[in-house]
């Protein structure tokens, strides 16, 4: 029973991280470096992230400061931010890039809206899936005997109860997401 439910817990939370990791990869009007994360870089014939090439701070709230420790990674930077088409325009002086965030329209704000919520569900949906699944294999035991009558109602309450802390855990990034959006 024991190994049941830590290994739904492990689904379940990798599930929850996906969630974090993807809505906070979503521009919201606000800096931060999490914006450029998966931004690769082609320097000197090898893909690298940006924050391996250069030193990413947020100075103000709708500015992000990028400094290349090899000042001819600049162009490149700059290239590889413009490609990944995020709708922010770097600028540089030969030494920094400065990357401007625009405030979002009230339209964007929607869309966005309605897309981390798309998302969230996505994820929610997951979850279920993954009790779904754990439920069809306590149901197939029970039937094999493996388990008892009890133990399955009892392993399918504690499945329950793990869905829904993970899905409120979803709920709560999405509620944080939805607020940053908004602000």
């Amino acid at each position: 029973m024991e190994k049941i439910v830590k290994e739904i817990r492990e689904k379940m939370e990798g599930i929850v991280k996906a969630t974090e990791h993807e809505l906070s990869t979503v521009r919201t009007g606000r800096a931060s470096p999490l914006l450029l994360a998966n931004i690769k870089v082609d320097y000197y014939g090898s893909l690298m992230l940006i924050n391996q090439l250069a030193s990413v701070s947020i100075p103000e709230a709708r500015l992000i400061l990028i400094q290349p420790w090899d000042k001819k990674a600049n162009e490149a930077i700059c290239k590889a931010i413009l490609a990944a088409n995020l709708g922010i325009t770097p600028n540089t002086d030969g030494e920094v890039i400065r990357i401007p965030i625009p405030a979002l329209t009230e339209e964007r704000r929607h869309e966005l809206d309605k897309m981390v919520k798309h998302k969230a569900e996505e994820h929610r949906i997951g979850i279920r899936n993954v009790r779904r699944d754990m439920n069809r294999e306590i149901d197939r035991m029970n039937q094999n005997k493996e388990i008892s009558e009890d133990m399955s109602f009892s392993l399918k309450d504690e499945i329950q109860k793990i869905a829904d802390e993970h899905i409120k855990k979803i709920d709560k990034i999405l509620l944080e997401k939805e607020k940053e959006i908004y602000e």
